[in-house]
């Protein structure tokens, strides 16, 4: 056989590549970030207060702890925390005013939906109605202060699990206080409210959320 017609003989190595092993990134892909003591921390803390907040069961509570504090990614924690809202002082999360003033003369103010609980309140109600609804609100922090000077009118507060009311402060000239505490077992508290002021013949009224038609003939919280 001559030389020109030997057979090639190819390498059955010819047009592999070099692949990266194991747990090394890729061309192009960029690394996990690794989480800090603080990032565990962060989502713990969403963790607890999501727990407070009825959210969780205690077996839920324990095993997203364990697991947030021994994460090793941000990736971890952020799919521990991707089902739960988060908590005050967080990227993304709204900052409190220092000071919110509602004044009404005759006519009627509300704060409902998600609004974002200040650090202190100023009300001033002649005539007029003005309701707090802390059903759905953003809790931004521990305390909330609230000064009112009710004339005639009428400040309603509705409060949720975790909502601590504090109205000993309210003086009462020829006007009504009433305080009813929530329904169920106790939460922790996430709230604390400290009322103070004056009404002159006006009504404060600290209730929980009224219940719906289906939830009052099913005899439901």
């Amino acid at each position: 056989m001559t030389s020109s017609a030997r057979p090639v003989l190819r390498s059955r190595w010819v047009g592999l590549q070099d692949v990266p092993m194991t747990g090394e990134p890729g061309p192009g892909s960029q690394p996990e970030l690794r989480a800090s003591h603080e990032d565990r921390e962060r989502a713990a803390e969403i963790i607890r207060i999501a727990a407070g907040d009825g959210r969780l069961t205690a077996d839920e509570l324990d095993q997203r702890l364990e697991a947030a504090l021994t994460a090793r990614t941000t990736s971890e924690l952020s799919a521990l925390t991707a089902d739960l809202p988060t908590v005050p002082g967080q990227p993304g999360t709204a900052q409190p005013k220092d000071l919110v003033t509602i004044d009404t003369m005759g006519g009627s103010a509300s704060r409902v939906g998600d609004w974002v609980v200040p650090r202190r309140m100023e009300i001033r109600a002649t005539g007029g109605n003005v309701k707090l609804d802390f059903t759905d609100a953003v809790l931004t922090g521990p305390t909330l202060s609230i000064d009112a000077i009710v004339r005639g009118g009428n400040l309603i507060v509705v409060t949720r699990p975790g909502l601590e009311i504090d109205a000993d402060g309210v003086k009462m000239v020829g006007g009504n206080l009433k305080v009813r505490p929530a329904r169920g077992p106790k939460q922790p508290v996430l709230l604390r409210v400290e009322l103070t002021g004056t009404a002159w013949g006006g009504n404060v009224v600290v209730r929980p959320p009224r219940r719906t038609f289906w939830q009052w003939l099913l005899r439901r919280p």
